[in-house]
């Protein structure tokens, strides 16, 4: 895809971007989950169902409260900065007029999803009564990108940047589908995430044209060397420490026994996935690189190797 073939998403913009088209969303005071448990897996731990059940529903409004600190952090100093870089044309990688547009769009659409995820703290803590535990000043990705782009030649430290934006972006995409379609939830969470899809859609598709656009012209040599990189970024992408540090600290928060505590935080630190084809993220990460043509070059099909459906189950160790 070369730059000249960039056809701009602006009416569709215009006419379903969730700034534009949808209403406040508002939490109700019903018995539905405030948040799934699968993406708490604390709360089916043997020990929590057996000795602080009745914490259940604590342990989940923190876990929302986590998920919306991600998500202003994510949308915020994450993808607006790339995506607004772009649209003021202070990228190293020039994009014609029609990208830049796009990419303030996604500027507006990210700060807009932010604000609405404060707003629905906001409304959760006046629900509940329950105020937010220490929440982290950074996410996985906080760490990921700036580590990947320092392993770059300075001529290619935009282009692995966009590329890390464009893989979170198209992973985040496909995480929040399966976040909306979750029917234990409130309905109010399962619009908000249905909301977020409709726009996120968009984006993964624009953030895997830019990338076309730019690997389709790139060297070979630099080719080479971006692919060397994104084995050592999708491992720190996909670490969980900031998680696991969070879900400890949550524990601490329980009204419960210091023995029962440790317990708890054994059976957490035992939750582990493996960073290969068989993580549940990889998959979607590896569909990016499809799309977005990467993985038509050898040099990225040779670095992703441990990723790649065909290898994972005999090798099993990440590269």
């Amino acid at each position: 895809m070369n730059a000249k073939d960039y056809v701009s998403f602006a009416d569709a913009w215009e006419s379903r971007a969730t700034i534009r088209t949808r209403p406040r969303r508002m939490v109700e005071n019903d018995t539905k989950l405030i948040y799934p448990l699968s993406r708490q897996p604390l709360v089916l731990s043997d020990t929590f169902t057996r000795e602080c059940a009745h914490l259940r529903d604590f342990a989940l409004v923190q876990s929302l409260y986590k998920f919306i600190n991600d998500v202003v952090i994510f949308e915020t100093e994450i993808v607006d900065k790339t995506a607004r870089s772009i649209a003021k044309n202070r990228f190293t990688i020039r994009f014609p007029f029609a990208c830049r547009y796009d990419a303030m769009t996604v500027v507006v659409d990210e700060d807009y999803h932010a604000l609405v995820a404060m707003d629905f703290l906001q409304q959760t803590i006046a629900l509940t009564g329950i105020e937010p535990i220490e929440l982290p000043d950074e996410i996985e990705l906080s760490r990921a990108i700036p580590g990947a782009v320092a392993l770059a030649p300075a001529h290619l430290r935009s282009a692995v940047e966009l590329i890390c934006v464009a893989i979170a972006e198209n992973t985040v995409t496909h995480d929040v589908a399966a976040f909306a379609k979750d029917e234990s939830v409130k309905q109010s969470i399962k619009g908000l995430m249905a909301d977020h899809l409709l726009d996120e859609g968009r984006h993964s598709g624009f953030w895997s044209r830019l990338v076309r656009i730019y690997w389709s012209s790139a060297p070979e040599s630099d080719r080479e060397c971006i692919a060397q990189i994104m084995p050592m970024f999708i491992r720190q992408y996909l670490t969980n420490d900031i998680q696991k540090g969070f879900d400890y600290d949550l524990i601490d928060h329980l009204q419960i026994a210091g023995t029962i505590k440790q317990q708890l935080k054994d059976e957490a630190l035992a939750v582990t996935f493996p960073i290969n084809s068989h993580h549940p993220l990889v998959g979607n990460i590896v569909r990016f690189f499809n799309t977005s043509s990467m993985l038509e070059s050898a040099c990225v099909r040779r670095a992703l190797t441990n990723y790649l459906p065909s290898h994972s189950s005999s090798r099993g160790q990440p590269l």
